[in-house]
């Protein structure tokens, strides 16, 4: 690999290495883009969000955030392929929560302070 080098030199530091080491990882920048792109919908965060904080099926879901149950199918299908929420099947019923991630605990913490709120008491 190259060495970094900076039209203008402010000084030497053992940050432009890893600097330049990371900006050539373009596919760990695709990851979180991807990641913010599930999130680019009104719908999907209040989806998310509400998974958070409660295990639901899709008619119940449906009623809390006043969607069509096919309108949170599909919300739930992407927000499932990105690893955000994980689904559980009970007989015909299949329930949506949150993924124990990392990644969806960010997630969560980052919405929750963004709009300045608190998850519920337990």
């Amino acid at each position: 690999m190259d060495k970094f080098v900076l039209p203008h030199h402010h000084g030497e530091g053992p940050t432009e290495e890893y600097l330049s080491k990371q900006l050539n990882r373009p596919d760990t920048f695709q990851n979180v883009a991807d990641t913010f792109r599930l999130l680019d919908d009104t719908s999907r965060v209040r989806i998310f969000w509400l998974l958070c904080h409660c295990e639901e099926c899709v008619i119940n879901i449906s009623a809390m955030v006043d969607m069509s149950s096919p309108a949170v199918s599909h919300h739930l299908r992407q927000l499932k392929a990105g690893g955000l929420i994980v689904s559980r099947r009970e007989g015909k019923e299949v329930y949506y929560r949150a993924a124990d991630t990392e990644e969806s605990r960010l997630l969560h913490q980052a919405i929750e302070q963004i709009m300045e709120i608190s998850c519920p008491a337990r």
